[in-house]
């Protein structure tokens, strides 16, 4: 029978001048809780826990002090024979229940809790995520990415600060530039940035042979799973040896989740509950592995992640660490919905429990599954209510390989595309249809290009210009600037990506065809020149954007821009009734057009969509009425272009969207 941890309290807590301690482990024979009063001393106030009154696991204790603003760990004796056989076992650790903590530039970190103030001025500010999904259009992005590089005029201190100037051209002055209503920002739970030195074995044993970088950018590697990571914040600069004295990365988290709230952008965040942090001295992978990750029969750690080893979610206090650590997010922070990396990982009954634990805070909180890892279950996670990655539609709209595996925007099929599948894709990739995956188009999240892979630009670019080969690039700017044809197809899975049922999500940059060229400075990446399909490790001009680019391909950017505003004042380019849809076929299947019936939506137009897929001309005969262009080849505009009555003709791999008032239709 499981034993009942809901109303347990861990971590530290201030209350009428008292702190108190709580911290699960099983296997100790004692417990003490070391306090210090500065980040640097090496010897500390210890304080005995006792085991709970009503679970012998859990370990309690309590000072009449309120002991703010001073850091702590943990020291165990395990009982006989139950310490585990990993690097840091003996060591002392950090509250696995941080909400903040001080950590050193390297890849240890030798970690403690801060005990920080948490009181802040939310100023009547709320959730601000739409009722139904389908109205958001997602901006992916690693938060440093958006005000590193000098061109995006970012000024202050820390990573949070720079995105708030409005008067520049990253952070949320380009969110707000491009018209998109959420971001979705890459982890931002603390972990090590870190990694052991490059091809060297250190004294734990750990032998870095794969990372030129040693270092962790994208933070796919969660150490603490409530506290925010301190290298963004204005104490928290790369050449900083200790990050996070202070709370200002507290505070300053949370200027910026208000500010962007002010802006009406929803805040979603990628959570990493599948694995946990390696190297540094992490409590969960290093003295409670038998509590926390997964072992196969032979009883060695599962490491269907790739990544070395798998959170046990099934246990009932690691699923409420998990919990916990979603409704902590939510309240404290206001995130207004979360992207959880390799879902598939976490048990189902798991999903449930975040799930009520999100909506019981707000109904309305977004839940997005990678919905792979050790399975793949996208039709499972719609079952639980739940949204997910469409990569059917990434991978047959563009393909999943630009030499061998290209899809419909290059006038090719995917080897797992067909006709059918096609058309389900622009309704939402329903279960009602064959090929289906979803219940409800609300819970597709359509997409064409993340952070992981290549950029949609260089797909296009390897595609197209290098036949299938990543060079060493001598000239970035002209590499950067699409050709005509290359252009054509970047705009051609825009808007395929946009006129689609569901959830949209872009990735950072694709609206200007983005390049992760590797700086070819590093002379220890032998990839260095090349295009990077894999920039997890690469802290410099790789990933940070250079706005500078937006004006080599300018055109494709307005495009978006003209796309997006289309999205959001169209309701049935997102939400329509798949029944209201419906297809003309002619006898090239790269030829789709398809007339969408608004009506069971409150939008007051209805639409019609035709796109040419094929290397040759398309005509087309639009429905009886005066429609009006939205949308050819060349523009994407809110304001007609023209207005299309009769037979009209669709150049090569591009597209077109008319409107027309609905009561014309009836007429």
């Amino acid at each position: 029978m499981e034993k009942k941890y809901s109303d347990c309290h861990f971590g530290v807590k201030v209350t009428d001048g008292k702190t108190s301690f709580s911290l699960f482990f099983p296997p100790a024979k004692s417990v003490e809780c070391i306090v210090y009063d500065h980040f640097d001393d090496s010897e500390g106030v210890a304080y005995s826990l006792k085991n709970s009154k009503e679970f012998r696991e859990i370990w309690e204790g309590s000072v009449d002090r309120d002991l703010t603003g001073k850091w702590y760990v943990y020291r165990v004796q395990y009982e006989s024979g139950k310490a585990p056989e990993t690097a840091y076992a003996s060591q002392p650790f950090a509250d696995p229940y941080s909400r903040h903590v001080t950590v050193r530039n390297h890849y240890r970190q030798n970690a403690k809790t801060l005990i920080s103030d948490e009181d802040y001025d939310w100023e009547e500010d709320d959730f601000v995520i739409p009722s139904d999904p389908r109205d958001l259009i997602i901006y992916e992005t690693h938060i440093k990415d958006l005000v590193a590089h000098p061109s995006s005029e970012a000024d202050g201190n820390g990573c949070f600060n720079q995105w708030l100037h409005p008067r520049q051209k990253g952070g949320i002055a380009h969110l707000k530039r491009m018209g998109v209503n959420a971001v979705e920002f890459l982890p931002l739970h603390k972990f090590p940035y870190s990694e052991p030195p490059y091809n060297t074995t250190t004294e734990e044993g750990f032998t870095n042979s794969w990372n030129p970088y040693s270092t962790n950018y994208w933070g796919y590697m969660t150490s603490f799973f409530f506290a925010p990571e301190s290298m963004f914040s204005s104490e928290g600069a790369q050449q900083h040896p200790i990050r996070g004295l202070t709370n200002q990365t507290l505070k300053e988290f949370k200027n910026l989740i208000k500010e962007l709230h002010r802006n009406g952008i929803s805040v979603i965040m990628d959570v990493v509950f599948n694995h946990t942090s390696l190297f540094d001295i992490n409590p969960l992978a290093h003295h409670l592995p038998d509590y926390y990750l997964r072992k196969d029969e032979k009883g060695q750690l599962l490491n269907r992640s790739w990544t070395g080893n798998e959170i046990r979610t099934e246990h009932p206090i690691v699923r409420k660490m998990v919990t916990d650590s979603v409704r902590y997010w939510m309240e404290t922070y206001h995130i207004d919905g979360f992207r959880f990396d390799l879902a598939g990982l976490l048990d189902e009954k798991s999903w449930d429990e975040i799930r009520n634990t999100a909506t019981s805070i707000n109904s309305n909180a977004l839940l997005i599954a990678e919905p792979w890892g050790g399975r793949y279950v996208p039709y499972l996670f719609s079952n639980h209510h739940w949204s997910s990655w469409n990569d059917r539609f990434r991978n047959g709209i563009k393909g999943s390989n630009p030499t061998s595996h290209r899809g419909f925007i290059f006038s090719d099929w995917h080897h797992d595309a067909n006709r059918q599948k096609l058309e389900n894709w622009f309704k939402g990739t329903l279960r009602s249809e064959e090929f289906g995956l979803f219940q409800d188009s609300s819970h597709s999240v359509n997409y064409l290009e993340s952070h992981d892979g290549y950029t949609l630009g260089d797909f296009i670019r390897i595609s197209t210009r290098y036949h299938g080969e990543s060079p060493v690039i001598e000239d970035r700017k002209a590499h950067t600037k699409l050709t005509d044809h290359e252009l054509q197809i970047a705009k051609l899975g825009a808007f395929c990506l946009f006129v689609s049922q569901g959830i949209v999500m872009l990735s950072a940059g694709q609206e200007f065809a983005r390049s992760k060229v590797i700086p070819r400075s590093n002379e220890k990446d032998p990839n260095a020149g090349k295009m990077d399909p894999n920039s997890y490790n690469k802290d410099n001009e790789t990933n940070w954007l250079n706005f500078n680019d937006i004006q080599l391909n300018s055109e494709l950017f307005q495009y978006y821009r003209g796309l997006i505003k289309i999205r959001k004042n169209c309701p049935g380019l997102r939400k329509a009734n798949s029944r209201k849809i419906h297809f003309d076929h002619y006898s090239d299947p790269l030829h789709v057009c398809f007339y969408i019936d608004s009506s069971q939506t409150d939008d007051i137009s209805d639409y019609y969509v035709a796109i040419n897929g094929s290397e040759k001309k398309m005509d087309f005969i639009p429905p009886k009425g005066n429609w009006e262009l939205l949308v050819n080849q060349d523009f994407a505009t809110l304001t007609p272009i023209d207005f299309i009555f009769k037979k009209t003709s669709i150049p090569p791999q591009s597209a077109m969207l008319l409107r027309k008032l609905r009561h014309e239709h009836a007429n």
